[in-house]
């Protein structure tokens, strides 16, 4: 079983920063890809960021590029999202998911509860 549990949501002013956690335990494979995906109100998923382990590459949703990087600490078993530059529509819930099928970052097989990522003034 795969437990994800993000963390490091809140309120911060466009323009701002902010930093999320996801702490990964029970059965993740080396190779799986791992990333966050996010929901707005009334708006479909969206997928933001994702790492292809097996070869190191990352996806991005155009929106985010050179805003969102991702980077892991894998003896804590912890992915990161980190967010520069926010924007309103950014807001969202912020759910961090694994691909455990293909590998590929091409679906999402497991994410947590998610946490919620207000960007106002």
């Amino acid at each position: 079983e795969v437990q994800l549990q993000a963390s490091g949501g809140g309120l911060v002013q466009p323009g701002g920063s902010l930093r999320l956690s996801c702490a990964a335990s029970g059965f993740v494979f080396d190779d799986d890809g791992i990333g966050w995906f996010r929901q707005a109100p009334g708006k479909e998923r969206e997928g933001v960021i994702c790492l292809r382990r097996r070869d190191g590459r990352v996806f991005y949703a155009d929106s985010v590029k050179g805003r969102f990087t991702i980077s892991t600490d894998e003896p804590n078993h912890t992915v990161f999202l980190q967010m520069n530059s926010l924007k309103p529509e950014d807001t969202a819930m912020y759910y961090c998911g694994i691909d455990r099928v293909t590998r590929k970052c091409d679906r999402w097989d497991f994410w947590g509860q998610g946490t919620l990522v207000t960007v106002s003034s």
